[in-house]
């Protein structure tokens, strides 16, 4: 597999791990697991499963880093997690907290996003 692919894995891989960190703790609230958990408990809970995030995260940016030899540059790296994190998150929310509605500014967003990645992209000479 090329350095393109392995850390567009990656990315997606820690941004599974990252939104389950971020809002995880909010499903388990509302089910009833973590209800009667202190705040303290539920940051440490996050905190353990943003570690593996970040496990996961530092190799797809070494990887994908162009001063180490990979296809991006920093800020292109930056770009495409920012989609990768809305997309995951979306597919998780929709998911897991199925009362949310994905509208059409929702949407509208997204587009603009994308078309972030697209301008970031481009050749800048």
């Amino acid at each position: 597999m090329n350095a393109t692919v392995i850390t567009i894995i990656l990315l997606i891989i820690s941004n599974i791990f990252m939104t389950f960190a971020w809002y995880g703790h909010l499903k388990l609230q509302t089910t009833g697991i973590s209800k009667s958990w202190p705040l303290f408990v539920v940051i440490l809970v996050s905190w353990g499963i943003a570690f593996l995030e970040y496990c996961v995260m530092i190799p797809a940016n070494r990887i994908g880093f162009k001063d180490n030899g990979g296809p991006f540059s920093l800020f292109q790296l930056k770009i495409l997690q920012e989609v990768i994190t809305l997309t995951v998150f979306t597919i998780i929310a929709m998911i897991c907290f199925q009362g949310q509605k994905f509208q059409w500014n929702h949407a509208a967003s997204y587009v603009c996003l994308v078309l972030a990645v697209v301008f970031a992209f481009l050749p800048s000479k």
